[in-house]
């Protein structure tokens, strides 16, 4: 088994990346629109109806498949021999990021539901909500190609 993953490593790794950029454009846009639903879609019909339709396919179709992906490939790519050192620190801090965002996603489903209600929080929040993914894509980053 290993050895079939280490003679698929690149295709697997250009997944990955492909997979995480996907991923990640979702969890940039998705509280953008957060904040427009709060602040602009409060009354029924336009624009809610169509912010509604937008972060439930957004979340669904695209940051779904996106997150399963990147997760395969990436439990793919560290089962790969000779590709992660767990004695570094940077495959900790990497796993922590992807964990939280993760997380972040989930905290998304629950606050896309509770929009949907009625009962999401303000405009406010979620810009502050919206720096996250930043922060964790950083993380992501420097671990990977400073590896600490």
């Amino acid at each position: 088994m290993t050895d079939w993953l280490a003679s698929v490593y690149p295709w697997t790794k250009a997944f990955h990346v492909m997979a995480v950029i996907s991923w990640m454009a979702g969890l940039f846009y998705l509280p953008r629109l957060f904040v427009y639903h709060a602040e602009r879609g409060t009354a029924a019909g336009e624009p809610r109806d169509s912010l509604q339709i937008m972060e439930y396919k957004l979340l669904r179709v695209i940051m779904g498949p996106a997150s399963i992906a990147t997760w395969i490939a990436g439990l793919a790519l560290v089962f790969t021999p000779g590709i992660v050192d767990w004695t570094m620190v940077w495959p900790w801090t990497k796993a922590a990021a992807v964990i939280t965002m993760t997380v972040f996603h989930h905290w998304l489903m629950i606050e896309r539901k509770k929009l949907a209600r009625g009962e999401g929080s303000t405009g406010r929040r979620y810009r502050m909500m919206n720096e996250v993914p930043t922060v964790l894509m950083v993380v992501i980053v420097l671990s990977v190609i400073v590896k600490f």
